[in-house]
């Protein structure tokens, strides 16, 4: 009874065995490459699947998602004879189990090497000032070649991205010092556009306000001289209007002669002749106050009348 139990028992455990081997599920985005007796025969999706057990194998379990690989930096020399270290990053999708499996050993090193062949060739026909400003350039023609490339890999290159290029240390340098030139240079050349355009706002305001006080002034004094001329001739109208005589006027005269002389710079000032006949004008107007001339005639009384020509004013030498 013994040795058909232990039968039993390796007949149960290679039954158990050969379902396990049998029933294979593989998991969501992946995919299984199936060989029987060393030969391709199908790939497995995602999903319960059922293989011939030991005699289908399972040769390779492929990731269908996506995948982001970063190379190491790589020196490549420029059109200037420059070295430069540029990272790089891959997205890459298999799209095609079978053809990554058997058209080449390892697809992550022949990308690798790729994408290293392929950027020096593409940044050895540019400068160092093309280079670090053209990355969208790089990337898609880097791109394209890895995507034709890999195409018969199995493998699609979604994106390549390039993560820094460093040049060398000198150059560093120098361009610090230039771009440290160039912000220098912008700065001044707006600090004397502001200090060009404060000027000219100034010089349009002094300009503005020189012209408006101008005519401010210049409106002033028309009023003034209107107003002037205007009490002129109220007083021209006024004194036609009362018909002064001889008298008043000349009792007038005299009270002006104070006025003329007020004033600290009147240091010498001229008596016109016209005093004369006002001294004569404002006696006879007091002397028709006083007692009666004992010729008595209204003719002795009369006044003659004034020959005398209008006097002839000369002008003063300046005093010195």
């Amino acid at each position: 009874m013994q040795p058909i139990i232990i039968v039993l028992i390796i007949l149960v455990v290679l039954v158990f065995i050969a379902l396990i081997k049998t029933i294979q599920v593989i998991p969501q985005a992946s995919a299984a490459i199936v060989e029987r007796f060393g030969r391709y025969t199908r790939t497995l999706n995602a999903g319960l699947n059922i293989v011939v057990p030991f005699i289908d194998t399972i040769r390779n379990r492929v990731d269908l998602r996506e995948q982001v690989v970063p190379f190491p930096p790589q020196p490549v020399i420029t059109q200037d004879n420059l070295v430069v270290n540029i990272d790089t990053v891959i997205y890459y999708q298999v799209t095609d189990a079978r053809a990554a499996t058997y058209e080449v050993a390892s697809y992550i090193q022949a990308i690798e090497q790729l994408t290293v062949t392929t950027l020096r060739n593409i940044i050895g026909g540019m400068d160092l000032e093309r280079t670090l400003t053209s990355r969208e350039e790089i990337n898609a023609a880097l791109r394209g070649v890895l995507d034709e490339a890999t195409g018969r890999w199995g493998i699609r290159v979604n994106r390549v991205e390039l993560k820094a290029i460093e040049p060398p240390t000198s150059i560093q340098d120098s361009m610090e010092k230039q771009m440290r030139a160039d912000r220098d240079k912008r700065a001044a050349i707006l600090t004397a556009e502001g200090v060009r355009q404060s000027e000219i706002l100034t010089a349009e305001g002094e300009k503005q306000a020189a012209i408006l006080r101008a005519e401010g002034e210049a409106r002033s004094a028309a009023l003034r001289a209107e107003g002037e001329a205007q009490a002129i001739r109220t007083v021209f109208e006024s004194i036609h209007a009362g018909d002064p005589d001889q008298k008043l006027l000349s009792y007038q005269y005299l009270q002006m002669l104070p006025k003329i002389a007020e004033g600290d710079a009147n240091k010498l000032w001229i008596v016109p002749s016209e005093i004369g006949d006002a001294l004569k004008g404002l006696g006879g107007a007091l002397g028709n106050f006083g007692p009666p001339s004992p010729t008595g005639g209204d003719a002795a009384a009369a006044p003659k009348a004034n020959t005398r020509k209008a006097p002839t004013y000369r002008e003063q030498p300046p005093l010195e």
